[in-house]
């Protein structure tokens, strides 16, 4: 088993924002998909604020969970 360095600060918000710009596109498809299965008719700049403001909740749950994993993993 080998030993990493845990990983810093920036390193966690780099991974959470790589993560973040994926999830942005991905929900904007979705959207883009599925409202319309639903009756919910929105233009692309409305469902791109819906995401945006998900998105930005999810950031802050990615990066969170992601220091809380370090401290435990450090603790260890």
């Amino acid at each position: 088993m080998s030993s990493r360095p845990p990983q810093s600060r920036r390193g966690s918000l780099a991974e959470a924002l790589a993560n973040i710009a994926a999830g942005y596109l991905l929900a904007i498809v979705t959207q883009r998909i599925a409202y319309p299965m639903f009756g919910i008719q929105t233009t692309l700049a409305a469902d791109g604020a819906i995401a945006a403001i998900f998105t930005l909740v999810s950031l802050g749950r990615s990066y969170a969970l992601r220091r809380i994993f370090e401290r435990c993993s450090a603790a260890r």
